[in-house]
């Protein structure tokens, strides 16, 4: 009986150690994953589909060496924000000015107004595949958006978020019902046909749709918002790492679904709307299933990315210039700018949407323009943690070459990529 007693309190305690565990993480959970399926959003899906359309499997490597990049980007961002307790615009103007922040800013809403437009088309695609006007869709959603800012809660918003954005792995299924060739895809994992410029044009337009500004910016406000302590460090890590595999593999599922239909088939065919994505597989996968999925993952990336973005700018924007921007507040006159800022967008956006867009071509410009812009926004990162963070939670020895080679590669891309982008 005294066995039996001592197992069942033994068995209760690891339940609770369990459970404690479990609720241990969910608190620190969340900033990496909700930014990492946002980096997913509707104009990278495009850019995926586009991609795999148009060159098959060879785009697949890039996206995988592109994994280590994303994660090192933002783990900077998560020991400064958790660090310092203060935001990224924040830590700009203290140490560089307000002239540079302001820089800053106009970088991060440049990128962020961007996203936000191809979210809300994408919104406004995916609500005509169902025959829903763009007039109900994009209105709807902007009340929504609006709606849940206004609650009061981060952690409220950062879980609907995540929740949403796991639609995206409705990709999975229509991946699998296309049957792609395992010997192509290894061939393809073995090409990389830098000679064309069409192909490196997608390139950049890939890895701009990898480290944008408003993720930086985001992910930063967010563990601070969330009041996470060093100790979380960790668990943090964890949970960017986790991020950066699921987002680049939804990138990589979508370029195979495309690669085994519209590449194998008819790579000349039209990917100008979400219908004719969806139109791109039907053939394969039919039309139903076709319109299900594309239809459920790109809505479930669109507005996982509108809550971020909008966000991203609104925080970014109030950081520099040293307005009042909890989340966790309501309202009120302290933090009126902060939430008109991110009530415009929204309306602003719906407007632009509203008087219709070719939704694939500025979802590609929109990620060349990221790529373009990311010499500025790594070249900030790197140097706000040489100078923000205390010499015991900078990068050291082989770790802190590998990261900073990689972002100048990365940096060097961007700056290569002007001439060309600008017909030079």
């Amino acid at each position: 009986m005294l066995q039996s007693h001592s197992a069942a309190t033994t068995d209760v305690a690891v339940r609770g150690r369990r459970r404690s565990l479990a609720l241990g993480l969910l608190a620190v959970w969340g900033p990496g994953l909700i930014v990492m399926l946002a980096d997913t959003d509707a104009g990278c899906l495009i850019t995926a589909a586009q991609s795999g359309a148009q060159w098959g499997y060879s785009m697949i490597l890039p996206q995988i060496v592109l994994i280590p990049i994303l994660f090192m980007a933002q783990e900077i961002t998560v020991r400064l924000g958790i660090v310092t307790g203060k935001g990224h615009g924040v830590l700009i103007r203290e140490h560089f000015g307000l002239g540079w922040g302001m820089v800053s800013a106009g970088t991060l809403l440049v990128s962020a107004v961007g996203a936000l437009l191809t979210e809300l088309a994408g919104v406004a695609g995916v609500g005509e595949l169902f025959g829903v006007s763009r007039w109900i869709t994009v209105p709807v959603v902007t009340v929504l958006m609006l709606s849940l800012a206004f609650t009061g809660s981060y952690r409220r918003v950062e879980k609907i978020g995540i929740a949403v954005g796991l639609a995206e792995l409705a990709f999975i299924p229509a991946m699998i019902m296309a049957h792609p060739h395992l010997g192509d895809v290894t061939r393809g994992l073995g090409t990389l046909p830098l000679g064309q410029h069409s192909y490196v044009y997608l390139l950049a337009a890939n890895v701009g749709a990898v480290v944008m500004p408003w993720m930086i910016f985001y992910q930063q406000s967010a563990v601070v918002q969330k009041g996470l302590k060093p100790s979380a460090l960790k668990a943090e890590r964890r949970d960017t790492a986790v991020g950066s595999i699921v987002t680049q593999g939804i990138m990589i599922v979508v370029i195979v679904a495309f690669a085994a239909t519209v590449f194998k088939a008819n790579r000349s065919a039209p990917l100008n709307t979400v219908g004719q994505l969806v139109g791109g597989l039907q053939s394969a996968i039919g039309s139903v299933d076709a319109r299900v999925l594309v239809g459920a993952a790109i809505l479930g990336g669109a507005l996982v990315a509108a809550i971020v973005v909008s966000l991203a700018g609104s925080w970014g924007l109030a950081e520099v210039l040293g307005w009042k921007h909890s989340l966790n507040d309501r309202l009120n006159r302290r933090n009126y700018k902060f939430y008109a800022v991110y009530a415009l967008a929204h309306v602003a956006g719906a407007a632009i949407v509203l008087a219709s867009l070719d939704l694939v071509n500025l979802a590609v410009d929109v990620e060349v323009m990221n790529a373009l812009l990311l010499p500025i926004v790594l070249g900030f990162l790197l140097l706000l943690e040489r100078k923000a963070l205390p010499p015991e939670h900078r990068m050291r020895g082989l770790y802190r070459g590998i990261v900073t080679t990689l972002c100048l590669i990365v940096m060097g891309f961007g700056l290569y990529m002007v001439p060309s982008t600008l017909g030079l």
